[in-house]
């Protein structure tokens, strides 16, 4: 299939970018997640901790109830956008709205075998 450029929308990724720039938010996020950790430390700090004794099928359940959140959260965004950053923000919506199915997806399998 041959696709000429003038069929894809241009999006202004530019303007999206800028606009995060001076996002302390953003700015903070972006380090935690893709600044490497400092090797000296024996035991990585970290913000939340998740304790030994959780089940799966108990993580499933609370990881499908935040994708819930999280998709509610995006959705309100999404509604209170306009253009690019709306598609932006709606894809985000659909992506964690497949990441959500297929969490219920395997919490059901779990329960089928385990009946």
């Amino acid at each position: 299939m041959n696709t000429s450029s003038k069929d894809v929308p241009e999006l202004d990724t530019e303007a999206t970018f800028s606009s995060l720039k001076g996002n302390h938010a953003a700015r903070r996020a972006m380090d935690y997640y893709l600044k490497p950790t400092i090797s000296g430390s024996d035991k990585e700090e970290k913000f939340f901790e998740i304790r030994h004794s959780l089940s799966s099928e108990e993580a499933m359940i609370h990881a499908s109830d935040l994708l819930r959140c999280a998709a509610a959260t995006a959705y309100d965004a999404a509604n209170n956008l306009r253009g690019a950053n709306r598609d932006l923000a709606f894809s985000v919506v659909h992506m964690i709205d497949l990441a959500k199915a297929l969490v219920d997806k395997s919490l059901e399998s779990q329960r089928q075998e385990s009946s």
